[in-house]
């Protein structure tokens, strides 16, 4: 089937999916639903997409969050690795038991990039004009061969600010490569680094500090020396990086606007669990 083939027949059957479920690692947000045809959202990436147990609270992955955003009948099911670059997760096998369980009509949403600009972890590192696009594929094609929609999400920017408190760029060429090859393979591509970017600027730099996993010592018995983290989200980051994520997944009609919920509203951190 080619890849413009794939693409029409997913969007040619969305539209007839009834109500659906949305489920991630010990969290619900609703009733199961009686649908005949559930859909389920996969999500394939690194840290900053993760789910953490208790032993980690409050650190959050916006996989972790995404399922608030979804009404009773879309499942999230967070596959997205500490420490992983699109390289190490098919290497060491992680893309397979996605592979051997999406099928047609779900999502594959694709998320690397701080891993992959290791470049001194031969094991994780990939060149963005090459070696990660040709990762990314591996993606993309095992979505569409099992009939189902990948979504590439170019990587969440880190909190770096300049000395007149201006958001910057971490990324490198990175999202640049994978918004071509979106373009390439007729992907539909999220661009959260740029949104996030947007994010980041207009909270400023005292703001976000809420979002990333800043504690004092003493705040959380988990980090009792504290912790100042720039890369990783507490729960309200989490939150606000998986708004980003699902509101584009509805504006570009890749599910229906009925799956959604709570994508204007105030969401209490208190939605997340840790399992």
């Amino acid at each position: 089937m080619s890849d413009h083939t794939s693409r029409r027949a997913f969007l040619a059957g969305a539209g007839a999916v009834g109500a659906l479920a949305a489920v991630a690692p010990s969290l619900l947000t609703g009733p199961a639903s009686a649908a005949a045809a559930a859909v389920k959202v996969y999500v394939a990436g690194d840290s900053t997409a993760s789910t953490y147990g208790k032993s980690a609270a409050p650190r959050t992955g916006w996989g972790q969050a995404l399922p608030v955003f979804f009404t009773s009948g879309v499942t999230v099911v967070n596959h997205a690795k500490s420490g992983a670059s699109s390289k190490s997760f098919v290497d060491s096998g992680l893309l397979t038991p996605i592979l051997n369980a999406i099928t047609a009509g779900d999502l594959l949403l694709i998320s690397f990039g701080h891993n992959d600009e290791k470049a001194e972890d031969p094991a994780r590192y990939t060149i963005p004009a090459t070696t990660y696009k040709t990762y990314l594929s591996r993606f993309v094609d095992g979505a569409r061969a099992k009939g189902a929609t990948p979504v590439l999400v170019t990587p969440v920017e880190r909190r770096r600010f300049d000395s007149a408190g201006v958001a910057q760029s971490s990324h490198g060429a990175y999202p640049g490569a994978m918004k071509e090859l979106a373009a390439a393979r007729q992907v539909p591509c999220i661009d959260l680094t740029a949104l996030s970017l947007v994010l980041w600027n207009k909270l400023g730099v005292n703001d976000t500090r809420k979002c990333f996993l800043f504690l004092a010592a003493g705040q959380s018995p988990n980090y009792p020396d504290g912790i100042e983290d720039n890369t990783h989200f507490r729960a309200h980051g989490a939150i606000e990086v998986a708004r980003l994520v699902a509101t584009q997944l509805k504006n570009q009609g890749l599910r229906p606007g009925g799956d959604f919920q709570r994508l204007t509203s105030n969401v209490a951190d208190s939605l997340i669990v840790w399992p």
